[in-house]
């Protein structure tokens, strides 16, 4: 079985930094056979957005919301993704979830739609205090 399962969130102050993991198991736990695979966060009265995605070849895509601040890591060998992040601010205050889509054709959605990835992770917390 198939699977996604996020760490590292937690309470940080505004400016501080996390590192989040994401680890996969199962078919998509060779991430190479993935189509694309990526993060994405749902803060507080908010769509789920995205943060940054992967495709097959290795492109990677950043939402302008996160240039300059979000760090994405794919390790194969370790079967995680990371998603390293930097002068956080409460803005960024979110539950914060891994993807991976096996079905996905064209270009790696940034949108969130769940529809889009077939592989969601259960999410991990992330809070920013001013």
């Amino acid at each position: 079985q198939s699977q996604l399962v996020e760490s590292g969130g937690g309470s940080v102050q505004s400016g501080g930094s996390l590192r989040l993991s994401c680890a996969a198991s199962g078919y998509i736990a060779s991430l190479s056979s993935v189509d694309c695979i990526g993060w994405f966060r749902q803060g507080p009265g908010k769509e789920r957005e995205g943060i940054v995605v992967i495709d097959s070849d290795g492109t990677t895509t950043y939402a302008d919301s996160a240039k300059g601040r979000f760090t994405v890591a794919q390790d194969n060998a370790k079967k995680t993704l990371a998603l390293q992040m930097i002068s956080l601010r409460p803005e960024d205050t979110a539950m914060y979830y891994c993807a991976a889509g096996t079905v996905v054709r064209g270009p790696c959605p940034l949108s969130g739609r769940l529809y889009e990835y077939n592989y969601w992770g259960q999410g991990t917390q992330v809070t920013v205090s001013s």
